[in-house]
């Protein structure tokens, strides 16, 4: 089960008790847009979402281990995160 914010993700949109999983893709310490998928604990494909214009995502995902990837111009580059139930997890890409 997860769910995001088209276009980026604003402090305003989260969600009290939600477990989310946010962050950020950047290149040389320079945001970067592009996607970011949100691989289940097999690898399947659960969700994936365009960056802002400043590099940033939000998932709103079941507690678990996921993997994050990050798909932009040029390269990719994968995040384990354990999320826990309620709980931000923040995530920092550099592709």
């Amino acid at each position: 089960m997860c769910g995001a914010q088209a276009g980026g993700p604003d402090a305003a949109t989260i969600k009290a008790g939600e477990t989310t999983i946010q962050g950020s893709v950047t290149r040389d310490g320079e945001p970067i847009t592009g996607y970011v998928r949100l691989l289940d604990s097999t690898g399947e494909f659960t969700a994936e979402v365009p960056t802002s214009a400043t590099g940033q995502f939000r998932f709103y995902a079941a507690e678990g281990t996921w993997t994050v990837r990050a798909l932009v111009p040029g390269g990719t580059a994968d995040r384990t995160v354990v999320a826990q139930q309620g709980g931000l997890s923040e995530v920092a890409i550099a592709v």
